[in-house]
């Protein structure tokens, strides 16, 4: 044979060979080496050299974080509340010898490990902690996978549930509750806007109370308020008040009409008690009141009580004020 080709093929051989040994490996990527069946290490990333001829074989492992879709599960809350909850598992690969060496598929066994710890979290809590307290079962499950996958190489970095399903009668009763607590909520804020507004009302009157000219101006003003509406009938009410600068100008002095006929009755006029002073009958004439058929009704030797009575009758004053 000759030799040169002999080196030829020798050549090619190991060419082929050591292209054939020569592995790559991404920045996420980790190869668990084995020797004959036998864990040797983790290697990467970047380029690696295997053994030839199978005395040395790879597997790849993916060190990226995995997110794992639980289904819903059909559990049962403590306060005995049927629910459905899913959620969603991240977790990641963070020794890839014992991922590889510990556990067969350490997908599979977090996918169950993942169901298993949801159903059992959701039957130790009550409902409104569930929809209260998500933060807080969220960490209760992530911490429980972590522990039960940390032998087998896997980092569970998050898990969220992602929705609870409540049966048809429970949403309407939830939703009977919360028009129950908006309405208590609406009751109060009224009821701390009128007690607000009272008091706001008792300051306003002590500011009346001090300028009398203001009630007359809130007066007219509630007026113009009024007067903007069509077809609309308007009572004035006037206080009698108003009507004392005509009686000191008729002569009646401002007196109101018991005292006027007290005085006639202490000057000893023998008619006092049958009739009313000239002030005041003159102020009764002018506002269009008839004297003589308002006293006309009184029988003879009528008390000075009965005769005030009826003056303040026709003044528009209540008797027993």
């Amino acid at each position: 044979m000759d030799p040169i080709g002999i080196l030829i093929a020798l050549v090619i051989v190991g060419t082929v060979t050591l292209f054939s040994s020569l592995r790559v490996l991404f920045e996420y990527q980790r190869g668990v080496v084995f020797r004959l069946g036998k864990l040797v290490a983790a290697r990467g990333p970047g380029l690696i050299f295997l053994m030839p001829f199978g005395l040395e074989r790879m597997r790849k492992m993916d060190l990226r974080i995995i997110a794992l879709d639980i289904a819903p599960q059909d559990t049962i809350t403590k306060d005995n509340v049927s629910v459905t909850v899913n959620a969603v598992v991240y977790f990641r690969v963070a020794d890839p010898t014992k991922a590889v060496v510990e556990i067969e598929d350490y997908y599979f066994a977090t996918s169950q490990l993942a169901q298993t710890t949801l159903r059992s979290v959701i039957g130790q809590s009550e409902l409104d902690e569930l929809l209260a307290e998500r933060d807080r079962i969220n960490d209760i499950v992530r911490k429980i996978i972590d522990s039960g996958t940390d032998p087998w190489g896997i980092e569970v970095t998050g898990v969220e549930v992602k929705d609870i399903g409540l049966p048809p009668e429970m949403k309407r009763a939830m939703a009977r509750q919360a028009e129950a607590e908006r309405e208590r909520r609406a009751k109060v804020i009224s009821a701390e806007g009128e007690f607000q507004a009272s008091r706001r009302l008792s300051q306003a009157a002590k500011v009346l109370e001090q300028y009398p000219a203001a009630l007359q101006l809130r007066f007219l003003q509630t007026v113009v308020e009024i007067a903007a509406e069509n077809n609309s009938t308007t009572l004035f009410p006037l206080p009698i008040d108003l009507f004392k600068p005509f009686a000191k100008m008729v002569g009646g002095g401002g007196m109101t009409a018991e005292a006027e006929v007290d005085a006639a009755a202490s000057e000893g006029e023998p008619d006092a008690a049958m009739a009313l002073p000239s002030g005041a009958s003159a102020m009764l004439e002018g506002l269009g009141v008839d004297v003589e058929t308002a006293l006309s009704a009184l029988p003879e030797g009528a008390s000075r009580e009965e005769i005030v009575a009826v003056a303040k009758r026709a003044l528009g004053v209540e008797a027993d004020n």
